[in-house]
């Protein structure tokens, strides 16, 4: 790997974890990161927590991360948001319970779907990932996106690594929207500039001398090439060699997972 590269921005769903499962030499990543005195942020597409819930998810797998070091879709998505819309918008929202927080934080005005049967409207729809989505809250976002409520979504990943393997993502969720209405959405998230721009100002560092680690070539790779980062693809999840063939998007350095990146950051460090 390039001895240029002195920060990295990682990716968490099917990088650090599956599920609630952490990957194999999670903790020997960070200490080798520390050791070599590296610059690193995580950044996920995932609006379902916090950064300060994801901080303590990686404590329970026996890593320190500060939740300055978290850059989420989902805070991306409300800064991104009230940059341009004044406090008090009205705003519908499908997500998790953190994704209503952070707008609401934002100062944003939410709107329930009960609220949009009985005539409120919205001057926004944000669709998150959400494992308890119901028809009910997907039908309420539709209508409001049909009366002209801009649409957005915080990251278009159609899956989503687990234990068990890929399921239905926030993407999935934005194409029951997009097909009910015609409508595509705005995203805010990879691969998008936003998260990067996000994450190398956390970083206090350039983009010549950073690279992104993820596991989805159309978000995580093209994106960060798209934002002028070098590229790092661990197969570890999301993206296969083969659809390195078949995508057309050549990563600069591809590694098996995490083990093996730390691996050659180990050999690096001894050079």
């Amino acid at each position: 790997m390039n001895s240029q590269i002195r920060n990295l921005i990682f990716d968490m769903d099917g990088v650090l974890w599956h599920g609630e499962s952490a990957m194999p030499g999670l903790a020997a990543l960070f200490d080798t990161l520390r050791r070599l005195d590296m610059g690193f942020v995580l950044a996920t597409n995932n609006a379902t927590k916090t950064a300060e819930q994801y901080m303590d998810k990686l404590a329970n797998m026996g890593v320190s991360i500060p939740a300055e070091k978290i850059v989420t879709s989902a805070e991306t998505t409300a800064k991104y948001l009230a940059e341009r819309y004044p406090q008090g918008t009205a705003v519908y929202v499908i997500g998790t319970s953190s994704l209503h927080e952070i707008l609401q934080s934002y100062g944003f005005n939410i709107v329930e779907p009960n609220q949009v049967e009985e005539g409120q409207s919205a001057q926004l729809v944000v669709v998150g990932y959400d494992p308890g989505v119901v028809y009910k809250e997907l039908a309420m976002g539709s209508l409001l996106v049909h009366q002209g409520a801009r649409f957005m979504g915080t990251n278009p990943d159609r899956t989503l690594p687990s234990e068990i393997g890929p399921l239905p993502g926030a993407g999935s969720l934005l194409a029951f929207i997009s097909a009910a209405t015609g409508v595509e959405p705005t995203i805010v998230g990879k691969p998008g500039p936003a998260l990067f721009e996000e994450a190398v100002r956390r970083l206090g560092s350039s983009k010549d001398d950073t690279a992104m680690v993820g596991d989805r070539l159309s978000t995580d790779i093209a994106g960060a090439q798209a934002a002028g980062l070098s590229t790092i693809l661990l197969l570890s999840g999301a993206s296969s060699k083969k659809d390195i063939i078949d995508s057309g998007i050549k990563p600069e350095f591809v590694f098996s997972d995490i083990g093996e990146l730390t691996s050659e950051l180990q050999t690096r460090g001894e050079m």
